[in-house]
């Protein structure tokens, strides 16, 4: 597994695509907090917070991860480089958590420098620290099982096509629809009581709960068992072609 995981680390980063991704995710996120005029911009805004980075990184997220994730078997079955590793003396299980545990390391480096904003507005804050950070570090680990759940879909997306694109826009539209979707059902208040409990099936309304600063171990077991069931159905599929 671990030979599996420094490969696709050392293939990401060996070429200007992997730093690119990261760079956007920064850029987009930077010029909203800092730059662009808006509800989220820090500096206007006047409040010592970084909601901001919180309502907007999950939306990046839905192209983001994807990008990230759409090589992982993709490529392999196009480069013909699949039937080689389907030869080693490893499980396919193996196979999946390196290629997924390396996609999550990605999404990690990817959030790690952003603590940068939180480092700012702390000392920004009159007094100086008047910040929510319970609310701040919640909202970060909401953030990382949100980005490991959309890892788990990418990875499971790649394994059923030897095409990238395929692969990038099926990954984009279930997650899309796990995050944004359950809410808009339960905002149309058409199933009348089980609206309630549509929503407790969309990602979004756990981000949102983690992010109130407060650790429930159903959110957690809600994101893990999403990243179980995609992870199983990966392993299926690539157990099919092996």
């Amino acid at each position: 597994m671990f030979a599996i995981l420094k490969k696709e680390l050392s293939s990401f980063f060996a070429s200007l695509t992997g730093y690119i991704v990261i760079l956007v995710f920064l850029i987009i996120t930077g010029l909203i907090l800092w730059v662009i005029p808006g509800p989220y911009n820090i500096v206007n805004y006047g409040y010592a917070n970084i909601d901001g980075l919180f309502d907007i990184a999950p939306y990046v997220f839905l192209f983001l991860i994807p990008a990230i994730t759409m090589r992982s078997f993709a490529e392999e079955k196009r480069s013909g480089t699949f039937e080689l590793i389907s030869t080693k003396p490893i499980s396919s299980l193996q196979i999946v958590l390196g290629k997924y545990f390396a996609d999550c390391i990605i999404v990690l480096l990817s959030l790690l420098p952003t603590i940068i904003f939180y480092i700012t507005v702390y000392k920004l804050g009159a007094p100086i620290g008047n910040i929510d950070s319970g609310a701040v570090w919640g909202s970060y680990a909401g953030l990382l099982l949100l980005g490991m759940s959309f890892a788990a879909i990418g990875v499971f997306c790649s394994s059923l096509t030897d095409n990238q694109i395929v692969s990038f826009v099926i990954a984009a539209l279930i997650c899309a629809f796990l995050y944004i979707g359950f809410e808009a059902i339960y905002s149309m208040r058409i199933f009348g009581d089980a609206s309630l409990f549509i929503k407790s099936l969309g990602m979004q309304a756990h981000f949102m709960s983690i992010s109130r600063g407060v650790i429930d171990t159903r959110d957690i077991i809600y994101y893990l068992s999403v990243i179980f069931i995609f992870l199983m159905f990966t392993k299926f599929s690539i157990e099919r072609r092996r």
